[in-house]
């Protein structure tokens, strides 16, 4: 029997403001400190470090919460057999473009480059991209042979694309897209 107690709804909010103030302000610059984000949500530095006792659990629930985020609109849009893993792709793109000081800030904070989702979150996004992956087979819009892993392959090169700024991404998830078109 579990004796782990349901956060009060005012922590919750507590967190939430904290993860909110945190994601604006690494986008306007990389070094923000703890401190800072406190006061930024209106929340005491003792809130903050009860919630994350360093930048880096700070920046790996904002991790997770990018991904919980990305998980959620493969859910809502890319398992109807429409092209899901194109929709899948490009939102990833969007993302990864609009926000890259949190992709920044990732990388720091993991001490490697790439931000890829990592424990439950991985778990979470391979479920519905073979779910978006499955119905766009079996509407034949996409290569019967294409995996998760292939998807995940193509993520990490789009990643790079963005991060390094090697090209325009949208042109990269053009040319992937037409590699997963099914063969005659």
């Amino acid at each position: 029997m579990s004796t782990e107690r349901k956060p009060r709804a005012d922590a919750e909010r507590n967190r939430a403001r904290v993860l909110e103030a945190a994601r604006t302000l690494l986008a306007e610059h990389d070094e923000v400190q703890l401190p800072e984000i406190a006061r930024v949500a209106g929340v005491g530095v003792g809130t903050v470090y009860r919630n994350f006792p360093d930048r880096r659990a700070l920046v790996e629930a904002l991790a997770e919460q990018r991904f919980a985020e990305i998980a959620e609109y493969a859910r809502k849009r890319c398992r109807d057999g429409k092209s899901g893993v194109n929709r899948y792709l490009r939102h990833v793109g969007e993302v990864l473009s609009g926000d890259r000081a949190l992709s920044s800030a990732i990388e720091t904070a993991r001490g490697s480059a790439g931000s890829e989702p990592r424990g439950d979150a991985l778990v979470e996004l391979e479920t519905v991209v073979a779910q978006a992956i499955a119905a766009d087979q079996a509407a034949g819009v996409l290569r019967a042979d294409c995996t998760v892993g292939d998807v995940y392959l193509l993520v990490g090169c789009l990643s790079s694309v963005v991060r390094t700024g090697s090209g325009d991404w949208r042109r990269f998830v053009e040319l992937a897209l037409e590699g997963l078109l099914p063969r005659d």
